[in-house]
């Protein structure tokens, strides 16, 4: 694979998931299409979805659901697309939301892999490959961003780093579709700013690659340990996005943490 095939692969998945072209992503204005989630979608997205944002960095594709769609028109036609992913513009658009018991629910920016800069790191401590087999117990508190306890079947490569024994960082991977897998990675905190990071990442992504898939990151914006670790570790931001959802769910969401 070279960088165009994999960005032309994550563009082809948000193409099924958006229910667009893939050249929607490259016009200048804003594209609008009507939401419907196929049946390759990423298996952590959900419904209800009132409208899902996304921008490769030329435009915004808006999928939307024919009840919001004059409010997102009216946005994407008010503001530079690159502001409507922030605040204040952001402020406009949920209120015309709430009005119809809506609220912006999700916003992160995703990475994909530089081929030209990305290799095994270097790490101080051992990397042992791991499998699905290896995870049964390790569905605990710590390695929560790199194994997910709700979706256990997804999960189907690791990479840990150990000290005389003792699990000390984990990056592991969710086959979140058929193309790509998602990586995410946790370190304790006594052992953290030892590049064992991005040595767990970087090294999970190459066999990622080595299996004929293509790796990807997802981060906050405002992560900026996250943000590091992945830029560190060879990856670039390729595309960002926004999910609206039912107000209920959000201030469920909102209640639980």
């Amino acid at each position: 694979m070279t960088n165009r095939d994999i960005l032309e692969i994550a563009m082809k998945q948000s193409a099924l998931e958006m229910n667009c072209k893939v050249s929607d992503f490259f016009c200048e204005n804003p594209v609008i299409v009507q939401h419907s989630l196929g049946d390759g979608a990423r298996k952590y997205y959900k419904e209800p979805i009132a409208c899902n944002l996304v921008s490769y960095g030329s435009n915004i594709v808006a999928a939307v659901k024919d009840e919001y769609r004059e409010i997102l028109e009216e946005y994407l036609g008010k503001f530079m697309f690159y502001h409507c992913f922030e605040t204040p513009n952001l402020y406009w658009l949920n209120e015309k939301l709430e009005e119809k018991g809506q609220k912006v629910c999700f916003m992160a920016e995703y990475y994909l892999p530089d081929l030209e800069k990305l290799h095994a790191q270097h790490c101080e401590y051992e990397l042992k490959l791991l499998q699905k087999a290896d995870f049964h117990e390790l569905y605990k508190p710590e390695w929560s961003n790199a194994l997910c306890e709700d979706r256990k079947e997804a999960d189907v490569l690791g990479v840990g780093a150990y000290e005389e024994g003792k699990l000390i960082g984990l990056a592991g991977c969710s086959a979140d579709c058929d193309s790509m897998w998602q990586i995410g990675v946790d370190v304790l905190p006594e052992y953290r700013k030892k590049g064992i990071a991005a040595a767990l990442t970087s090294t999970l992504a190459v066999e990622i690659l080595k299996r004929g898939k293509v790796p990807f990151y997802c981060s906050a914006w405002s992560n900026i340990r996250s943000v590091r670790n992945v830029i560190k570790s060879g990856f670039f931001p390729a595309w960002v996005e926004m999910t609206v959802k039912p107000e209920k769910i959000v201030n469920e969401m909102n209640e639980q943490r």
